[in-house]
């Protein structure tokens, strides 16, 4: 599960859009709550890229092999404070309900905290299980390359950094 840099809008949006109608919240301007809900994902996304770095740096200083890069990352990510992976979608939930309750946005919250997590996650499940859609994308076109091969690792990011560019993606 990966959440997209181009995709925190329409997420943002479709996430109050639907706390409104479901009146589990009340804003005076949705347009002010979608920017704070906006907020905690370039957050996150800013932490997942430093985790990244961080992990790539790790593995290049000390020789690792690359297989090694999920685990470095995971790890590199707590030290962050946050979660990737699978754990990204709870992680996630757990901070728009933060910032649902603390907004100076959001003049009252009506839902529960499961309530309004049952609400956010089948919007946010959509948005962050787009890579798994693109990673068979990708894997389609490079049914040719032997995988696991380097020529297959350069050709899976090319390819991947194609589609994700012309999605809008990135």
């Amino acid at each position: 599960m990966r959440l997209f840099s181009g995709k925190v809008v329409p997420l943002a949006e479709e996430l109050i859009t639907a706390l409104v109608e479901n009146k589990d919240i009340e804003c005076e301007s949705k347009h002010e709550a979608t920017l704070d809900l906006q907020a905690v994902f370039h957050s996150y996304l800013q932490s997942e890229r430093e985790a990244t770095e961080k992990a790539k740096d790790i593995l290049q200083a000390r020789g690792l092999p690359q297989s090694e890069f999920s685990r470095i990352r995971r790890l590199a990510a707590e030290q962050k404070g946050i979660k990737v992976g699978e754990d990204v979608l709870d992680y996630l939930l757990d901070q728009l309900i933060e910032m649902l309750l603390h907004s100076h946005n959001i003049d009252e919250v009506f839902g529960e905290d499961h309530d309004l997590r049952r609400r956010m996650r089948p919007v946010l499940r959509k948005y962050l299980e787009l890579d798994e859609a693109l990673d068979a994308e990708v894997r389609s076109k490079l049914r040719h390359v032997q995988e696991g091969s380097r020529t297959w690792e350069v050709e899976y990011k090319r390819v991947m950094d194609d589609i994700q560019r012309r999605k809008g993606l990135v």
